[in-house]
């Protein structure tokens, strides 16, 4: 298992961004649900190691059990 990289590492982070939110713009939540689910499963297909794409959702959920500063004030 390698660690997931947590460091910039796309060429235009903010066009993938906006790629992937006009991808789901049309649909409802259940659809974008089930489309973020496919994306998912098509990304750990292609990181293609178990250990790493587990270690990757602990971070992803660790970061969203952390208050959310947006909230704040």
């Amino acid at each position: 298992m390698s660690t997931p990289r947590t460091e910039p590492r796309l060429v235009d982070f903010d066009g993938t961004y906006a790629a992937i939110v006009e991808a789901c713009r049309d649909l409802d939540e259940r659809r974008a649900l089930r489309f973020f689910a496919r994306l998912a499963l098509i990304l750990a297909n292609e990181v293609g190691d178990d250990g790493t794409v587990r270690e990757a959702v602990r971070l992803a959920r660790e970061s969203e059990d952390e208050p959310d500063p947006a909230a704040a004030g």
